[in-house]
């Protein structure tokens, strides 16, 4: 089956930005002080007592996406909860130029072995679920168990099961390329369009859309091109760490069984992870289903 037309929700931004380009016709805290070898791609908000969970926000999301969970689990768990440079309105840092999704993943495993942190649990939602699988991966010591929200392990592979990294490579320099020059006005416009087909929640939408905006477009587009140019396809099966993998699907976006059949496909070299569908739900399943959503962090967490 060929996913080229489809409208899952991980990847509607993607086509979205594409087609505005022409490439196709809730406050938080001030961030703790973070080891000098993370401070530069991320910053951190420490809350909470307990074991350790790291919880990452995806391509130009807001911490404030986990603001729900924070309050789930602050009281049992000490939550690091990570704000990437130069989204939702943080400075871009190190970020500002050359390759985004690699290097925050390095600078990950140097915040867990400087804060001293065994084997946290990690939770990331869309990019945020690549750099957990990238870090499980390249760092087994560092993920004790992983938490996947709605990403795959290779990005590309909505536009056909048949894509490579170098088939992809053409068109998602041209959306970096093309995002970088877009005029503000643009980028908001888009952003605001492109957020109702991934939050379905009037409060998250109006909340996931302003940080959308205020990310830096330069340092979107190159994390973006870095999505969609890495493939984890072939690595995954040797991730040991327990892994749950959410999904999502409503009526909305696409047929069910073309939701099942590509995401329990591509986890499916991974024999000991669980793959669960949240109905009800667009991209931000946190956010669209809270309640379901919190139910699963407390088995994952057990």
């Amino acid at each position: 089956m060929s996913y080229r037309r489809s409208t899952f929700p991980l990847f509607v931004m993607v086509m979205a930005i594409l087609a505005a380009l022409g490439v196709f016709n809730p406050a938080h805290a001030a961030p703790v002080a973070v080891p000098s070898a993370a401070a530069p791609r991320f910053t951190v908000e420490v809350t909470g007592q307990g074991p350790d969970v790291i919880l990452i926000p995806g391509l130009a999301s807001s911490a404030a996406v986990w603001d729900d969970t924070v309050k789930q689990l602050k009281g049992r768990y000490r939550l690091h909860v990570i704000q990437v440079a130069g989204f939702a309105g943080a400075p871009a840092g190190a970020n500002a130029e050359g390759p985004v999704i690699q290097p925050t993943v390095d600078a990950l495993d140097g915040y867990i072995r400087s804060a001293g942190l065994k084997s946290p649990a990690v939770i990331g939602h869309s990019m945020g679920g690549l750099m957990g699988l990238m870090l499980a991966r390249q760092h087994p010591e560092d993920v004790g168990r992983l938490m996947v929200v709605d990403s795959l392990p290779f990005y590309a592979m909505v536009f056909s099961p048949e894509a490579t990294v170098e088939t992809a490579r053409p068109q998602a320099a041209a959306m970096r390329d093309r995002t970088i020059a877009a005029a503000p006005e643009a980028w908001a416009s888009m952003e605001t369009a492109m957020m109702t087909r991934l939050v379905k929640s009037p409060e998250g939408l109006k909340s996931a859309t302003a940080a959308a905006i205020a990310s830096d477009r330069s340092v979107v587009a190159r994390a973006l091109y870095d999505d969609l140019t890495t493939d984890l396809r072939g690595e995954i099966a040797a991730i040991k760490a327990p892994v749950t993998m959410l999904y999502p699907w409503d009526p909305a976006t696409a047929p069910q069984a073309a939701f099942d059949q590509l995401y329990t496909g591509a986890y499916a070299p991974m024999t000991q992870a669980k793959v669960k569908r949240i109905d009800g739900s667009y991209h931000f399943i946190m956010l669209d289903q809270p309640a379901a959503f919190a139910f699963e962090v407390e088995a994952f967490l057990k």
